[in-house]
């Protein structure tokens, strides 16, 4: 198993231009917001990890540090539509990916509050990243809702991913490998 988990983190590496989700073809409907997060791989893996994370905290953080993600990156995306700058908007999103990764793997459990501020501050930059093409785009609420259902549907499969590993013998030790491979593939982002 641990071959193959290799294997597939070398050919992520070798892809970097596949990171970044930030001009999707195909006009501002639904499906392209939807997309958006599902094809960025540095979105996906940074959705993913919001779900894992919020699992292995447990209670209520299963579904209030998702529900936050989604929120503050409504949040960060209105300020991408009415063009304030931010800075770093890639970096920060790289550096979520990392974070979050790194974040699976010491598998602490934080606080809730601490969970949701962290997560939150990592989702302005997601929706930011969104925002920003909102307005050049012919359906902006339509892309809007594709990309809050993308996000909500992978957060998800995150939780599900967690759930179900936890269930199994080495679970734990599978999902503390699976944040070290995104922290690693988050580590390549920041660098590149």
């Amino acid at each position: 198993m641990k071959k193959s988990v290799l294997a597939t983190l070398a050919v992520l590496l070798t892809l970097p231009n596949l990171a970044f989700a930030h001009v999707m073809p195909g006009g501002g409907g639904f499906m392209s917001g939807f997309s958006h997060p599902v094809l960025g791989l540095d979105h996906l893996l940074a959705m993913l990890s919001v779900g894992i994370l919020s699992a292995q905290m447990g209670g209520k953080s299963i579904w209030r540090v998702p529900v936050t993600f989604v929120i503050v990156m409504l949040i960060g995306g209105i300020l991408g539509i009415k063009g304030v700058e931010m800075f770093s908007v890639e970096l920060g999103i790289a550096i979520s990916v990392l974070a979050l990764g790194l974040s699976i793997t010491t598998e602490k459990k934080l606080p809730h509050f601490i969970a949701m501020l962290f997560v939150g501050f990592f989702a302005i930059f997601h929706g930011f990243a969104h925002g920003v093409e909102m307005p050049y785009l012919a359906k902006p609420e339509m892309y809007a809702a594709g990309f809050v259902v993308g996000t909500a549907t992978i957060h998800l499969a995150g939780v599900f991913i967690a759930l179900i590993l936890q269930r199994i013998k080495q679970g734990d030790q599978l999902l503390r490998y699976l944040g070290a491979g995104i922290a690693g593939i988050g580590f390549h982002l920041v660098v590149m």
